[in-house]
């Protein structure tokens, strides 16, 4: 499978700005799961500036 990382980058929400798996979702995905968490791309442009992307905080957003 091949990754369109520049088209994944321009719908990327991720403001850490020294990440290497920004445009490469599956890297993204795997990395933020090993972790328990979830990627950027889940949550609002708000609680994304604060780097809390656990579980915990995507579903308190949701609710």
């Amino acid at each position: 499978m091949d990754c369109n990382k520049s088209a994944n980058l321009e719908k990327c929400n991720c403001t850490y700005e020294p990440c290497p798996r920004k445009g490469i979702c599956c890297e993204c995905i795997s990395y933020h799961r090993r972790a328990n968490q979830l990627p950027a791309c889940y949550f609002s442009k708000e609680v994304e500036k604060t780097y809390d992307r656990s579980i915990r905080r995507f579903i308190r957003e949701n609710s």
